[in-house]
Order: C-alpha cells, then structure tokens, then sequence
C-alpha cells in the first residue's frame, strides 16, 4: 500500500488514550512520550501499575467507567463509558449528545495486545488454562477502535510505537488519516489471526479434523526478493499454531537471504531426514531427493547419500538429522550447495563453514516430530484443498509377503527404508536402495515404467561416474509409491538388478506382477497403502 491511495479525512488531535497490554515491550517509553503531550492515560491491572511505578500518571479504568472489575478481571472494559468513547464518530450530532446525556468521554487512542493464548498453548498448559488465555475485552476494544479509525488510532503492534510517536512529534500531537487506516489493518489481521489460532485449537481438542469453516493464521517473518520466478512476490509467515522445526523457524547462522525455493526444498530435505532415527542424510533438489542415507555417522551416510547422483546434488540442500560436525563441513564444502540445515551446528563446523561464506547453514534447535499431526494446505481456484500430513511409518506388521519367496532381513530393512524415502519423492516415484542407501531414483514421471527406467538409467550413470562396472541397482531393493498397474514396471527393476520389491498392490493386475516376480526369483511385499505425492 501507498499513501497515496489510503486516505482518510483529517488528522485528529490525542486527547485521552487507554492502554491494556499483555506485551509490555516498549510500553513505558510509549507512555512517556503520550504524557508529554498532556494526554490523559486510561489503563487497567498490570499495565496501570507497570506505568504508576514507571512515574506515569494513570486513571484506572474502573474510575472512570465507575464500575468495578469482576468475575476475576474477565469483566473490566465491556462497559458503554469505554465502547462509546471509541466507536462514537465525533462529527455526527446524535453521537455527540448520546455522549453528553451519559456522561461518555471519547478515547482517542487505544493501546492493546492481547493475552498471550498461542504461548499458553504452546507452553503445554492444561484446558482450563487455555481457555482462560481467551481475551475477550481486547479483541472488542481493538475491533471497536478499529471499525472508527477515522476517529480513533488503534495500536495493536509495539513495532508501531515509533513510527506513531514520530507523527505526533512533527504534527504537535496528532495522527495522521494514511497511519491510521495502516494501523487499523493491523489490528484488524491481529484479531482475525488470533481467532484462527482459538478454533484450530478447539479443533484439536474436539478432534475434529474437518470443521465447517476453517481459517489459518500467520505472522510475516520476512518479504523474499520473489516467489519461484523473479516476476512473483512471495512473503515467509510463520503459522501461530505451531513451532514445528524447521526451515521457517531456522536460526540461521550464516549466508545469503533465502530464498522462496530454498525455503521449499530445505523443508523438503529436514522433513525427510526427521523420517529416521539412524543418522541421516537427505540431498535435496527441487524439492525431491537425489541422494538418501542412513548409517553409523553422518560422514557415512553423506557419502553413501552423494553417491546415489553427484551430477544432481550440485547445488543442492543437504539435511542431517544429527549435528554438523567440521569434519562433514569440511566434506561438503567440496561442492558446491546452496543450503545446510542441521538440529546443532557445531562451533568447529561454522568455522569450516565460514570459509564459504554464501552458504546459507540452518540451526533449528531440534528435530520435528514425525508422528505429530498437520494440516496442509493447497491453494485452487476458488478454494482450498486442506489434509493431514502422510505420516503413517510403515513398520513390519503391516506388510504382506506375495511372492513364493521370503526376504531376507537385509532386504527388509532396505525396503522399509526406501519405502520411506518414496514418500517424499514425488509421484510417480520409484526408489533404488541397497544398505540403506538409495542408489536410483525415479520422480514425477506420469508413467510409472518411465520412473523406473529413470532411476535405473541414473543409478547406471552413478556406477560409471564412480568407475565401477556394475550398476549400483544390481542386488538391490526397489519401492513404488503406489502400486504397478502393470508387469512392466516390476520387469523393468528386475532387469535393472534388484531382488526385492516393496509396494502397496491393490491393482487389478495383481497377481500378473507377483506371477513375474515369482518367475524371476524376486521377494515382493505389498504395504496395503500408497505414498502418492503431488
């Protein structure tokens, strides 16, 4: 927005400001400075005696409405002397005289944040304590300032005090029309974020995963630069309902500004490697996976992980479910990579790191929890596409063995892994991987036999890049997203070496692939459920 389109009547002169925050960064100073123009202060509680002790002098509410606080507080400001003195427009004649006739003085200014309920709820708080973290008061007053800012100034954000202060300063006490309108923006998204933030959370409580009517709520962190090309802006908000880490909540210790496609594939990439209680390592590039291991240590795993597509990996994102060390600095600072995201990094690895100092490196602090439950959310024309997150783990018991032969424990684990591994592989996805490590992979093709010839071909450019004269499928295991329509696609991995397939069947062509794996010697184990991933 500019000042040249938001525009509103005239500047209003402060005269009586009321001041309720739960938030009291910067509030005093702020306070300060009203008083230093003679402006009388209304406050409540905790803010009234935060400013009495700071030398500021205050009217407690309950004075001037002549009503005191009760039910514990949860009644103080609902009261016509306060609602009137906010929503009364100053220049319509029966508004005046409703003011006289009931002794109602108007409010300039109302100062309010609001009582901390995404803390409470993120802190672990029981129910009844959340619940008691629902402000009710704040959210009337800002509303009612908020609808009559053509009159009134509503401050809502303690990033707005300065610039608030600098109007008055150059207007001997007023505020402008354009400040106003911005400020009224601002309080209307904060309760309107703050109501999201309550119904997604009774909706967890009710368990309740679809609701008639749903909202999401975030904070802006940053503007990026642009979106996925240049010509789209693009914008980083924090969701108020969850402190999952990640890429977004990131401290990020050293190199360039992300990026909107950094933002996307190092989630990507952290996700993925959160799948994993081994230490692992993802090698991400445009949000799907080139390289993927697990192993005794993160130098292991990286360099089994590297060698599944070191062509793709250039320029890549790499996550590690354990902290970066030097000595894994110092591997991947061989090569060029756009971004390194860990739960720790270590001392010694920043001063690897910092020698390449346009690699942006990520510290989120921990891991996210693979099994907590998420709604995620896709834009369409005229609506929004929202489900829960894939995060069903696939463990032993859930698998049936179709073919004539069992298979081995080897091949078990390594099915199970790349199974897991497909699920963040965008479909049509076919997975290579032989000891716990991915060597083929096959994404977003729209056939599936296209998918499996492709990691085929890329596990057979790995093997040459590494001068070896075997593929890097032979003897190994390969999973699909979803089930093969058809023989061709278990054809294709037979021939490409493998011994074990891993799938969800369901196909009406069934028992045409368990006959071809049977006819090939080939262990094969159906999931009973799909990874698809759009």
């Amino acid at each position: 927005m500019t000042e040249n389109i938001i525009t509103a009547p005239n500047s209003i002169k402060i005269e009586r400001a009321l001041i309720s925050v739960s938030d009291k960064t910067g509030i005093v100073d702020f306070a300060k400075k009203l008083a230093s123009f003679d402006i009388e202060i209304l406050s409540t509680g905790g803010t009234a005696k935060t400013l009495t002790d700071a030398g500021i002098k205050v009217k407690e509410v309950s004075e001037h409405t002549q009503f005191p606080e009760i039910m514990e507080g949860r009644v103080k400001t609902l009261h016509p002397k306060i609602h009137g003195g906010l929503l009364a427009k100053r220049d319509e004649d029966d508004h005046i005289k409703a003011m006289q006739e009931n002794d109602i003085s108007t409010i300039d200014m109302l100062v309010v944040n609001l009582y901390p309920f995404v803390k409470t709820v993120q802190s672990g708080a029981d129910f009844d304590t959340c619940i008691e973290n629902i402000d009710i008061g704040g959210p009337a007053m800002i509303r009612a300032a908020a609808k009559n800012h053509e009159h009134v100034a509503v401050i809502t954000d303690p990033q707005d005090y300065e610039k608030v202060i600098t109007s008055m300063e150059e207007t001997d006490g007023h505020i402008g029309a354009n400040i106003r309108k911005k400020l009224a923006l601002t309080a209307f998204s904060m309760t309107a974020t703050y109501d999201s933030s309550i119904s997604s959370w009774l909706a967890d409580q009710a368990q309740e995963a679809i609701t008639r009517r749903t909202s999401f709520s975030g904070t802006l962190k940053q503007k990026l630069r642009y979106g996925e090309n240049p010509h789209q802006t693009a914008a980083l908000y924090l969701t108020d309902h969850s402190v999952r880490p990640g890429a977004a909540r990131a401290l990020q210790k050293q190199g360039k500004e992300l990026s909107y496609n950094n933002l996307n594939d190092t989630d990507a990439a952290f996700e993925l490697v959160s799948e994993f209680e081994e230490p692992a390592v993802a090698i991400i590039k445009h949000a799907n996976p080139c390289g993927v291991a697990i192993a005794e240590d993160t130098l292991a795993a990286y360099h089994h992980a590297l060698m599944c597509d070191q062509t793709s990996a250039f320029g890549g994102i790499i996550a590690t479910n354990r902290p970066l060390t030097a000595d894994l600095a110092t591997l991947i600072t061989e090569r060029f990579v756009e971004v390194i995201i860990a739960p720790k990094v270590d001392d010694d690895a920043l001063k690897v790191l910092q020698k390449k100092d346009k690699i942006r490196v990520l510290e989120t602090g921990a891991m996210p929890d693979k099994e907590q439950k998420r709604k995620l959310v896709k834009c369409i024309a005229g609506g929004l596409l929202v489900q829960e997150d894939d995060r069903y783990i696939i463990n032993e018991d859930d698998l049936k063995v179709v073919s004539d032969r069992e298979p081995t424990d080897q091949e078990m684990k390594d099915m199970l892994f790349a199974f897991t591994v497909a699920k963040h592989v965008k479909s049509n996805a076919i997975v290579y991987a032989k000891d716990g490590a991915t060597v083929g992979i096959g994404a977003g093709q729209m056939s599936r036999i296209d998918s499996s010839r492709i990691a085929a071909w890329k596990a057979q450019q790995a093997a040459e890049d590494a001068g070896w004269d075997e593929p890097l499928t032979k003897a190994s295991v390969v999973a699909s997203d979803a089930f093969f329509p058809f023989a061709d696609g278990l054809i294709a991995a037979a021939d490409a070496g493998v011994t074990a397939i891993i799938q969800p069947g369901g196909s009406i062509r069934d028992q045409e692939v368990i006959d071809a794996a049977n006819e090939r010697g080939l262990a094969m184990i159906f999931t009973g459920m799909r990874h698809f991933r759009h």
